[in-house]
C-alpha cells in the first residue's frame, strides 16, 4: 500500500558497495557449505555442531537494509527513499522497488532469493549429518523460517535433497505445497526444541520461536492456499482457532508486553524478545535513515510519510521520545519519528553543513530532489543501548490472535486485546474494531520491523494507494529471478513477469 513515494539505498545482501551517500556497514555474507560430491550420487555429511553455528550465523543477512528487508518494507507504505540530488540514485534499484515497477533481473530481487534458498538448503544439509534431537529439530526450524520468507515473497519453493548432484533440477513447491512443508518441519521441531523464557539474547530456535511462526503462518494460510495470490482471501475459523491455540502457547511460554515500548529494541529488554539475529548488529536500521550531521553520522536516507505518522495519537508510546541532549554520545538522537529541529549531544540545535542551516526534519518530503533536510526519520534501534537485531517478538503474536479472533468473528475479544495493547502503550482505548483500524494497530506496532508488505497484502491494501507507479494484482508476488529461471527449467516465472 504506497502513497505519495521516493527512493532507495544501495548495496547487495552478499557484499558491501559503498557509494557516495553511503557507509560500507553491511553485513559480509557468511560461509555457505556444499557438500554434494561432484559425481551427485554421494552426499558427506558435515559436523552438525559446527554447520548448525553457520546457520545462526546466517541470519545476519536479515539485518540488511537490502535483500529480504527491503523486499518486505520498501514496497510498503511505511517506508520511502528520497533521491538527494546525486544521493540515493542507485540506478533507480530503490525507485523501483517503491513504485512497484521490480522486474525479474532486479538485485534485490535476485540477492533475497539466493541468499534465502541458500540458507533452506544448508538446514537440509545438518538434518542429514546425524544431528541430535535438538539439533534436529532446530535445523528444522531454521529451515522452516527461511522458507517461509521464500514461500511468502516469491510463491514457489526449490528444493534440492542432499542427494542430488550440482546438475540435477531441484524439484518445485508450490505455494501451498510449501506452506504444508513448512507447517510440518515446525510440528516435528516443536518436542526437541527447548523452552525458553524472554532474554533480549534468544538467539537459538525454541519453542516459542516454533510456536510464534505457525501462528504467523496460520494467519496467512488464506493468502498462501488462494488460487489467486492477490485475493479476496477466506478466512477458515478453523485457521483462525489454530492461530490463537499458537499465540497462547507462547504466552503460556512466559512472553508479555514490555511496559515501555522502546526498550524492546534495547539491551535491556525482557518480556517479549523470542527470537533474535545474533550476528552483526541492527545498525543499518539507524544509518540508514540519520542525517549526515547526526551522531552518530548517518546515509541520509530513508523516511517516513506523513500520514503513516498522523496515524498516532500524541500520548502514543510509540511515537516516540524526543533526544536528550544531555551531554552523553548518542544523546542527541531521538527515539521512534524525528521531526523538527535537531540537537547535538549538548542540546544545542544542529547546523546542515551542506545548506548551513539548522537541521530540521519536515513532514514533506518529494519522491525526487529532496533537500537534505526532507522527511520524517525513524529510530527503533538507538545507538547508545541497542540489543540484538529482532527476527520474532510478542507483540506480533498478541496481534495475530486478535487479528484471529477478529476474523473468526469474536470482534469484542479481539477489541479487548487491541485496547490491552493501546493502553499499555499509552494510547487511547478505542470503541470499535473495523479493519482499517485493526489494519492500523499493526502497523503502529510493528513499523520499519520488515514485515510490512505481508499484512498489506493480507488486508488487501498492497495495491492501493497513490504512490505506486504500478498496481497490478501479479506484484503481490515478486518475480523469480531471470538467473533461476536459466539454471532450473522446473521453475516457471509468476504470472504477469
Amino acid at each position: 500500500m504506497k502513497r505519495n513515494h521516493i527512493f532507495k539505498i544501495l548495496m547487495t545482501g552478499a557484499s558491501i558497495i559503498s557509494l557516495s551517500s553511503c557507509t560500507d556497514l553491511v553485513v559480509t555474507e557468511k560461509d555457505s557449505i556444499v557438500r554434494v560430491s561432484t559425481g551427485g550420487s554421494v552426499f558427506t555429511p558435515g559436523d552438525p555442531t559446527e554447520m548448525l553455528a553457520s546457520a545462526y550465523k546466517d541470519l545476519g543477512t536479515y539485518t540488511d537494509q537490502a535483500g529480504i528487508y527491503a523486499l518486505g518494507q520498501h514496497t510498503s507504505a511505511e517506508m520511502i527513499p528520497p533521491t538527494r540530488g546525486v544521493d540515493w540514485g542507485d540506478n533507480g534499484v530503490w525507485r523501483t522497488l517503491d513504485a512497484h515497477t521490480w522486474d525479474a533481473s532486479h538485485t534485490y530481487v535476485r540477492d533475497a532469493w539466493n541468499n534465502l534458498n541458500q540458507r533452506v538448503y544448508k538446514a537440509t544439509e545438518i538434518i542429514a549429518s546425524n544431528p541430535s534431537a535438538s539439533q534436529m529439530a532446530q535445523a528444522k526450524f531454521l529451515r522452516a523460517f527461511n522458507m517461509y520468507h521464500v514461500m511468502d515473497l516469491f510463491g514457489q519453493v526449490p528444493f534440492r535433497e542432499v542427494t542430488q548432484g550440482v546438475d540435477d533440477n531441484p524439484k518445485v513447491m508450490t505455494r501451498s505445497e510449501a506452506f504444508d512443508f513448512i507447517v510440518k518441519d515446525l510440528q516435528e521441531a516443536l518436542p526437541a526444541l527447548a523452552e525458553v523464557k524472554p532474554s533480549a539474547s534468544n538467539g537459538a530456535a525454541s519453542k516459542a520461536s516454533a510456536n510464534a511462526l505457525l501462528a504467523r503462518l496460520f494467519l496467512n494460510k488464506a493468502v498462501y492456499k488462494s488460487s489467486k495470490p492477490e485475493g479476496p482471501y477466506t478466512f477458515d475459523k478453523a485457521d483462525m482457532d489454530l492461530v490463537v491455540k499458537y499465540s497462547d502457547a507462547v504466552t503460556a511460554s512466559g512472553f508479555s508486553l514490555e511496559s515501555s515500548y522502546f526498550k524492546n529494541f534495547s539491551t535491556a529488554a525482557s518480556t517479549e524478545v523470542i527470537f533474535v539475529s545474533l550476528e552483526g548488529t541492527p545498525q543499518n536500521r539507524w544509518f540508514m535513515t540519520l542525517h549526515y550531521g547526526q551522531n552518530p553520522s548517518g546515509w541520509n536516507g530513508f523516511t517516513t510519510l506523513a500520514d503513516f505518522y498522523d496515524k498516532f495519537d500524541k500520548n502514543d508510546q510509540r511515537i516516540g521520545e524526543p533526544a536528550k541532549g544531555n551531554g552523553k554520545e548518542f544523546s542527541g538522537i531521538g527515539r521512534g519519528f524525528l521531526i523538527g529541529t535537531q540537537i547535538d549531544d549538548n542540546g544545542k540545535p544542529l547546523i546542515d553543513t551542506r545548506t548551513l542551516k539548522v537541521l530540521s526534519f519536515t513532514r514533506d518530503v518529494p519522491l525526487a530532489g529532496a533537500a537534505t533536510d526532507k522527511g520524517i526519520r525513524v529510530i527503533k534501534y538507538h545507538p547508545s543501548d541497542a540489543g540484538k537485531y529482532i527476527l520474532m517478538r510478542y507483540a506480533e503474536v498478541f496481534l495475530a490472535k486478535a487479528e484471529a479472533l477478529y476474523r473468526s468473528g469474536n470482534a469484542a475479544g479481539a477489541l479487548l486485546l487491541i485496547n490491552q495493547l493501546r493502553v499499555a502503550r499509552g494510547a487511547s482505548a478505542i470503541a470499535s474494531l473495523t479493519d482499517q483500524s485493526l489494519f492500523d494497530e499493526i502497523g503502529r506496532e510493528t513499523y520499519w520491523e520488515g514485515g510490512a508488505r505481508t499484512y498489506e497484502v493480507r488486508f488487501g491494501k498492497f495495491l492501493t494507494g497513490n504512490g505506486a507507479d504500478k498496481k497490478d494484482a501479479n506484484l503481490v508476488l515478486f518475480p523469480i529471478p531471470s538467473s533461476a529461471i536459466v539454471s532450473n527449467p522446473n521453475l516457471k516465472q509468476n504470472t504477469g513477469y
